[in-house]
């Protein structure tokens, strides 16, 4: 190859590289605030990667129901369906979503897909793929144990991915553990009691959750919050007093998305 050939490639290899990195999703991220009027819980938009973390897996019909809760806000006419990814030798340990119990909760089981996987690099292909589809409103990860390929790169990929698309991705994991991420926000969920029956008070009522943020963009100054299911989406109860955090404070922001400034999104692991 001449000289002058190899600059020209040279020289158009940069300016391919330049216009990926001028692209919104690999700007640098600011640290958003999310406005929760009057300690109510917001409703978040498109375009987020959370994180669910909750300490046993019996707790994993909370941390879906709490992810489908969103994801059910995010649908619209042009983004019809949820994805639900998962693991095939994960599907008999976690079991799978229940159709009655989504139609009790609100969510139409015909706009739930639900996708299966032999191992953990094509989950993770398969999620990030799944994002750019703009048919997808959220797409809800269960991810059980402490998977090797899912590290920070993978996480900065999805999240950009994410950004880029305004697909919104949970990620549901399980365990005390907490690997760096660059997850936007990261929630520590407990199941709580539920409500009462109006006529009948040793009747189960709504659903609850104690949530904490743990790391993520702002949302006011509040940090913890008691929500409960209603036929219009989440309320947001008085959190009960001297209820105290667990875990490490609270990271203010997400990662700035100038870590993977130098990095192609072309790239592939």
């Amino acid at each position: 190859m001449s000289a002058p050939d190899r600059q020209q490639r040279l020289t158009a290899l940069r300016d391919t590289i330049a216009d990926i990195e001028r692209k919104p999703a690999l700007a640098e991220v600011r640290a958003k605030s999310f406005d929760a009027r009057d300690g109510n819980f917001p409703r978040l938009p498109g375009g987020l990667l959370q994180e669910v973390f909750t300490d046993a897996v019996r707790n994993g019909g909370a941390s879906l129901g709490f992810a489908l809760g969103q994801a059910k806000t995010l649908l619209t006419p042009k983004r019809m369906a949820v994805l639900y990814l998962q693991l095939t030798s994960d599907g008999q340990f976690f079991g799978l979503p229940y159709g009655p119990g989504l139609l009790s909760f609100g969510f139409d089981p015909a706009q739930l897909v639900i996708v299966r996987v032999s191992d953990m690099r094509d989950f993770l292909w398969v999620a990030e793929e799944s994002l750019a589809c703009r048919a997808v409103a959220g797409i809800v990860a269960d991810i059980g144990g402490d998977p090797e390929p899912l590290d920070f790169t993978a996480s900065r990929r999805l999240s950009l991915r994410a950004a880029e698309s305004g697909t919104s991705l949970f990620l549901l994991r399980y365990g005390a553990e907490r690997q760096a991420s660059a997850a936007h926000l990261r929630w520590c969920l407990t199941p709580h009691r539920s409500g009462r029956k109006r006529f009948d008070e040793q009747a189960p009522g709504a659903p609850r959750w104690s949530l904490e943020l743990e790391k993520g963009v702002a949302l006011g100054r509040q940090t913890q919050f008691l929500l409960e299911w209603t036929e219009n989406g989440f309320a947001t109860l008085p959190v009960e007093p001297g209820r105290k955090s667990r875990h490490r404070p609270t990271l203010p922001f997400a990662f700035p998305t100038r870590l993977a400034d130098g990095l192609s999104q072309a790239a592939r692991a």
